[in-house]
């Protein structure tokens, strides 16, 4: 038999770690290949992290909300044949060996390395699945999941079981921490709580046993200690996994526990005013010619390019150029200097089914005609609501556009994404009465309007550049060439 060590991948350049968030597989299960072994999460992207190899969990180096840096090694899976990885692998078997162990791995007939595997996942199994019947130790009789090592501690301070769920958990769906425990050491009175004492609101019983056979020497030491203090940057998990818990108060109302993403969104937008002075400008753009030419070539553009084309890529071309005529817009910044970007990465802020928001970020897009603009518009959308994208994808933008017009509002007041120093929000379009010029005088006539709303950084952009950048942008819209080919 040898040992693979599956570590944390690379998930992009500017990824450096990332939050393990759940555990798909336990020790002692079976692992096939490319199977995903646990889930891990970055400021806003959830992904699942596959085997490389077929084989048998048999070590968890990490529990849920632990942070994980790249390159790692989170879990162990035991495979047949082959030699086991040195310290120094990269999370690939080694197709070097040692000569002992080949030749003991030759001598073994097939039944005889079958047998050791069903044994091996027999005795893991059995290892994590059996209750630890310590005398004065907490047991899992009720539905909360707690620790070896909370467990350990729960037993040296006597605290019973009831008095253990009364604890409120800070952990992954109330779970309690070692810090959760030891806070409530230091502040617990002398008198115990009642027995059958009725768990304080917010300590969920928890629906994941994740981490549970993790060893409790790597508790003892740290390597595997759970990070109590509760910040949004330790949140629960994602609304598309197992749903954030609901307990009802005793007036009826209901109280909802805020998703992982929702308490880190909370958290960006709350820094973000907290950092930047900001201050918006408004401007009403006719974008009746745009309108007019989508109409006569979105179906022609669908059947050849198989994509359809939406308003939201010509908007886009518009805020590149727009960024590039005054490139003071395309900055960040880092305590008392200004970054000037080099390139132009523009944010799409896209909404998911849960109600939260995601920012893909479309790469040196002033170097994208339409057509490309097009498809990478669509492609990041598509794969944003179905939690398909990359941890990378989601990094390096240098400015931000929101379309709150999906959702029928006429202008807003975008909050803006830190460190950049500005967004442009995109009304919905509508059909107004408006004044039109020609040489043989004004007239009323209908006509296809929409309102862009800047929010600026007024610590390094002042009203002119804000004004003039807003301005930019509806001028090279109103400019569109209604006989452009696509």
């Amino acid at each position: 038999m040898s040992k693979f060590e599956l570590k944390l991948p690379r998930m992009g350049e500017s990824v450096a770690e990332a939050t393990l968030t759940t555990w798909l597989k336990d020790v002692g299960d079976t692992v096939e290949l490319d199977e995903p072994v646990f889930e891990i999460a970055t400021d806003k992207v959830d992904s699942e992290v596959p085997s490389e190899v077929e084989g048998v969990l048999i070590e968890k180096h990490f529990e849920v909300d632990d942070v994980v840096k790249v390159g790692q090694t989170v879990a162990v899976i035991e495979i047949e044949g082959g030699a086991s990885d040195s310290p120094g692998s990269q999370g690939k078997a080694f197709s070097g060996s040692d000569a002992e162990d080949q030749t003991a791995d030759k001598e073994k007939s097939g039944e005889q390395a079958a047998a050791e595997v069903e044994e091996s996942v027999k005795m893991a199994k059995e290892t994590a699945s059996a209750p630890k019947h310590r005398p004065d130790t907490p047991q899992q009789d009720s539905e909360r999941f707690y620790s070896p090592l909370v467990k350990n501690i729960a037993k040296q301070e006597g605290i019973s079981l009831a008095e253990l769920d009364g604890i409120t958990g800070s952990g992954l769906e109330g779970r309690v921490t070692k810090n959760d425990i030891l806070q409530y050491v230091e502040e617990r009175t002398d008198a115990p709580a009642e027995a059958g004492s009725r768990p304080k609101v917010g300590a969920a019983p928890a629906t994941e046993a994740a981490g549970k056979q993790a060893a409790t020497e790597r508790d003892r030491t740290g390597q595997g200690s759970e990070k109590g203090v509760s910040t949004p940057e330790r949140d629960a998990r994602a609304t598309e996994k197992p749903a954030a818990s609901t307990v009802s108060s005793s007036d009826g109302h209901e109280i909802i526990e805020m998703t992982r993403m929702g308490k880190m969104i909370a958290k960006h937008m709350v820094d973000s005013v907290s950092t930047s002075a900001h201050v918006q400008s408004f401007i009403e753009v006719d974008v009746t010619p745009i309108v007019n030419w989508r109409n006569k070539v979105k179906a022609d553009f669908e059947k050849r390019e198989g994509e359809k084309l939406t308003f939201t890529p010509i908007f886009l071309e518009a805020v590149a150029k727009a960024l590039k005529k005054y490139p003071m817009m395309n900055i960040s910044v880092e305590g008392d200097t200004v970054v000037k970007k080099k390139s132009i990465n523009i944010g799409m802020a896209a909404a998911l089914p849960d109600g939260n928001l995601i920012v893909p970020v479309i790469k040196n897009a002033d170097q994208l005609n339409l057509v490309g603009m097009a498809k990478v518009v669509n492609d990041l959308a598509t794969r944003a609501r179905e939690n398909g994208l990359k941890p990378d994808e989601v990094q390096g933008g240098t400015y931000t556009v929101t379309n709150v017009g999906t959702f029928g509002s006429v202008f807003g007041t975008p909050i803006i994404n830190q460190p950049q120093v500005g967004i442009l929000a995109l009304g919905a379009i509508r059909k107004l009465p408006a004044v039109i010029e020609t040489e043989a005088g004004d007239f009323i006539g209908i006509r296809s309007k929409m309102f862009l709303s800047h929010s600026y950084d007024h610590r390094v952009v002042n009203g002119a550049l804000g004004s003039m950048f807003v301005k930019a942008v509806a001028d090279y819209l109103e400019a569109w060439d209604t006989n452009r080919e696509v």
